[in-house]
């Protein structure tokens, strides 16, 4: 069972209101977003207890998608207590996630 909540604007914002959250904006067409899963996957299980991981796909959730601005996917999108902290478009290694989120733990 994955550790990665697939969520909608119904509700994204429950999921992400408090701590820290990594927000993969993805289509199902885009091949670096498929590259981008398995990464994901083991952050979300490495991160259990720090930050949550939860995915939303853009063509099935457009009004969200241009709520945050997305222009390209994969776009990562780290949040804290709901406010926006960073952002990252394009394939992203482990390591550069893991920086992310620990800026802002």
């Amino acid at each position: 069972m994955s550790v990665i909540s697939v969520v909608g604007k119904e509700n994204l914002e429950a999921e992400v209101n408090s701590g820290v959250s990594i927000v993969d904006f993805y289509a199902d067409w885009c091949g670096p977003c498929k590259m981008l899963t398995p990464v994901l996957e083991e952050l979300a299980t490495d991160l259990a207890g720090k930050a949550k991981v939860v995915k939303v796909n853009v063509d099935q959730n457009q009004e969200l998608a241009a709520e945050f601005k997305i222009q390209g996917v994969p776009t990562i999108v780290i949040m804290k207590d709901g406010e926006v902290v960073e952002r990252a478009v394009g394939f992203q290694p482990k390591a550069g996630l893991v920086d992310l989120v620990n800026k802002n733990l």
